[in-house]
């Protein structure tokens, strides 16, 4: 059982998405998360041990590495894309409450902006830390965010902007969202954004990478 956990928890980390996958180039041939995730579940190992001593401990490496400057944008995407592939035989588990979620967590990035790799990073790596993430795409107005939390009661919200010119509109959404909720936890992050920016506006936390915002989740999660 160690053994196979191990190999899906190798496969996150480098990016190995199933069999036909040529990336990466040392692990050519060989099953990837798809393939494996699904022989460890149909051998009976648990989605819960799957989830938490495979899928997250690779997460967190990719997390931790990037997070060093060790790789970058491509590889992680990779992972996100290795992580995505297992996850498929997850979900069902998810949905019968047979794996425990930690809890809520919706993202998007802020009205007038279109750029969505940073978020769509951010979400994979909060889902693969064991969250389920709402992911409201682009250009997303404070109703937006507002309407997902009604349905997803404390539940936590991402905002993300690239933009000089599309961070002022963080402020006005985190005014709505605390005036909806006083309570709901608001992250932001962003090439243009910093910590300053985040206490000014009334936001809960800034990270400057998805290893820092998986990392302050959690803590909510304890």
């Amino acid at each position: 059982m160690n053994e196979l956990l191990e190999k899906i928890e190798l496969c996150i980390e480098f990016g190995k998405i199933n069999n036909a996958a040529v990336y990466p180039p040392n692990m050519r041939g060989q099953d990837g998360a798809d393939e494996l995730t699904k022989q460890a579940l149909e051998e009976g190992i648990s989605p819960d041990d799957v989830l938490n001593k495979a899928l997250i401990p690779g997460m967190d490496k990719v997390g931790q590495k990037f997070s060093e400057n060790k790789i970058f944008v491509p590889q992680m995407l990779m992972s996100a894309k290795a992580m995505s592939s297992a996850m498929k035989h997850i979900q069902p588990f998810f949905k019968s409450g047979q794996v425990k979620q930690k809890g809520t967590f919706i993202i998007g990035t802020v009205s007038g902006d279109l750029h969505d790799i940073g978020k769509n990073l951010v979400a994979m790596m909060i889902e693969g830390s064991g969250w389920k993430v709402i992911d409201l795409g682009v250009d997303v107005k404070s109703e937006q965010y507002i309407e997902a939390l009604k349905e997803n009661p404390g539940g936590a919200v991402g905002l993300s902007a690239l933009l000089t010119t599309t961070m002022v509109n963080m402020e006005q959404i985190v005014i709505d969202i605390k005036s909806f909720s006083e309570n709901a936890k608001v992250l932001i992050g962003g090439a243009p954004v910093n910590t300053d920016f985040c206490q000014r506006i009334g936001a809960d936390y800034y990270s400057p990478d998805p290893q820092g915002a998986v990392a302050y989740l959690n803590s909510l999660a304890v």
